[in-house]
Formats: structure tokens, C-alpha cells, sequence
């Protein structure tokens, strides 16, 4: 199995409602987002997929959050803009994004990984 990771990284603050501690104060966070892709095979020329590919979706995807407020965004209006929920968000914005190319490649989105400080970071995976 072969695997492909990209890394991109952005600026943005949100509120955890709901939340009893520091974290349902607006604060931001210079978040580090990684995503990998994996397949059996590569193409004739020796590439799972290009990294150009996946890194034009990934900055794409992070800068429509890059220096938000992400509780004001649609997509976290109902929900916590937490770590987990923004893995999630980008995980299925990718997926989109990635859907043409993952299906002629034979590659899968394994994972997204939303690093929110130095020691603490959320994972999705279908």
C-alpha cells in the first residue's frame, strides 16, 4: 500500500459554546491540517497521485477558513468549529474535491488531521 500525505496550515479563531472552561472564550489558533491518500497501485509514470493535485484542494479548502471566525461559517453554525468537526469538514470537502481523480487512480482519502497546538491535534477517518 502505497501512501500520499499534504500539509497546509492557517490562522483562524473560533468559541467552543456550550463548553465550561477557557475555550468558550473567542481565541484562535494557527491550525496545521494534514491529509493522506493511499492506493495499491501507482500510474504508468510511478505516482500514486500528483501532490500538486492534492495540495491545490487543500489550499483551497483551508482558505475559505484562513482567518475566520469559524463559528460565524455554515458549516459550523449548529455545530462546535472543534478539531474534530473541522477533520471532518475538510475530510468530506476533500473527498468531494479529490472524488474524479481518487476513482481513475484507485486511491482512497484515508485521513484528515487538524493540529490545533503543539501537543494536541483530532484525526477523522471513514
Amino acid at each position: 500500500m502505497f501512501e500520499l500525505r499534504v500539509e497546509h496550515s492557517f490562522p483562524a479563531g473560533h468559541a467552543l459554546r456550550g463548553y465550561n472552561g477557557k475555550c468558550a472564550n473567542i481565541h484562535g489558533h494557527n491550525y496545521r491540517v494534514q491529509v493522506a491518500v493511499a492506493g495499491e497501485r501507482l500510474n504508468e509514470i510511478g505516482l500514486l497521485m500528483d501532490f500538486g493535485d492534492l495540495k491545490k484542494a487543500l489550499r483551497a479548502i483551508c482558505e475559505e477558513l484562513d482567518h475566520q471566525f469559524l463559528n460565524e461559517l455554515p458549516a459550523f453554525a449548529e455545530i462546535n468549529a472543534s478539531a474534530e468537526n473541522i477533520a471532518h469538514y475538510i475530510y468530506s470537502r476533500m473527498k468531494e474535491a479529490l472524488a474524479e481523480q481518487m476513482s481513475a487512480s484507485g486511491t482512497s482519502l484515508i485521513e484528515v488531521s487538524v493540529q490545533e497546538t503543539d501537543t494536541a491535534w483530532a484525526i477523522y477517518r471513514q
